[in-house]
């Protein structure tokens, strides 16, 4: 009986702990427990859950992504500059109303090339990933700052707002985005060969050149995914602020490795479920939220926070150990 415990606790542990934060958040705060409150709990953590789900990609196969918040703000403040109420198009042709799908696409390939920089780097070069995309970290920040002027872009159009403050069925949109992402995400890992040479390369790099995976093939293409998850996070983030912003997503990619590692992704590369980065991201945002329904300080907030990733860090290492 105790075995079987440890199991479906080791199998569902942060399943459980999630429950018991929210029962524990709703008996000190009868607020939390609201649908307003809950929604905007999931809509608060949905950019953080775009860029965790590429982060866990990349984790699984023992890399890391620093640059994931300034390549946020490099894709904001280009897609927001070509989504203004009077951006350079209608200024010169009166006649043309740029349709919202070029800033969303030029959102994403921002992001995309950004990605497929970083991984092409780290898969020809083989510099730690950690070197690569901490280059790109301050390449991005400060190519976001260029093109802005060290600005925000503002006056955007109400189709564009409408990605991040609007609704369907009642739900926020950048709630269904994020789930949207999240299932793909889930089925390229589960149900693709693409998710089975992810796991492969960090299961054991080496072991996967000799069976004929091409590795540099498929980090880049993990790079370049979680690159475009980034920039579509600055899309819904720039839309739902209504304001495209140098200085947005500052520390996000720590944020995104913290929800990845919560979640059950192990830095050693190998283990890693998209459900899991999910419930990290939501075990955050529930702890973020409480704390501010009780007043607590965000000093504080960061502390605790901190502690809770090394907590993570510390319970993976203890399984993996026990594994071997």
């Amino acid at each position: 009986m105790k075995a079987k415990t440890e199991q479906l606790f080791k199998k569902y542990g942060i399943f459980f702990i999630f429950i018991g934060m929210v029962v524990l958040m709703s008996i000190l705060s009868p607020a939390f427990l609201k649908v307003g409150n809950l929604l905007n709990v999931i809509r608060q953590i949905s950019v953080i859950g775009l860029i965790a789900c590429g982060v866990t990609m990349i984790i699984i196969t023992t890399g890391i992504d620093l640059s994931s918040g300034s390549v946020l703000a490099l894709a904001a403040v280009v897609a927001a500059s070509f989504a203004q109420k009077s951006d350079w198009a209608a200024r010169m042709y009166p006649s043309i109303d740029v349709p919202v799908i070029v800033p969303i696409l030029l959102g994403l390939l921002v992001g995309a090339v950004c990605g497929l920089i970083c991984g092409a780097i780290i898969a020809k070069t083989k510099i730690p990933p950690f070197i690569s995309t901490l280059g790109m970290m301050i390449v991005a920040r400060g190519a976001a700052l260029i093109y802005s002027n060290g600005r925000p872009i503002s006056s955007l159009k109400d189709s564009y707002n409408f990605i991040g403050q609007g609704k369907v069925l009642g739900i926020p949109l950048p709630i269904i985005i994020l789930a949207i992402v999240a299932i793909l995400t889930h089925v390229l890992l589960t149900n693709t060969k693409f998710g089975k040479y992810v796991y492969a390369i960090g299961g054991n790099e080496n072991a996967a050149v000799v069976s004929g995976i091409n590795v540099d093939k498929y980090k880049i293409m993990i790079y370049t995914y979680a690159g475009m998850l980034s920039g579509l996070s600055g899309i819904v983030l720039s839309s739902r602020i209504s304001s495209g912003q140098p200085g947005l997503g500052l520390s996000y990619e720590l944020d995104a490795i913290a929800s990845a590692v919560i979640g059950g992704t192990s830095l050693n590369g190998g283990i890693g479920k998209i459900s899991g980065t999910i419930i990290g991201a939501l075990i955050i945002g529930v702890l973020n939220n409480g704390l501010d329904l009780l007043n607590v300080s965000a000093y504080w907030q960061q502390i605790v926070k901190g502690m809770i990733i090394v907590g993570a860090v510390i319970l993976d290492e203890r399984k993996n150990n026990g594994k071997k």
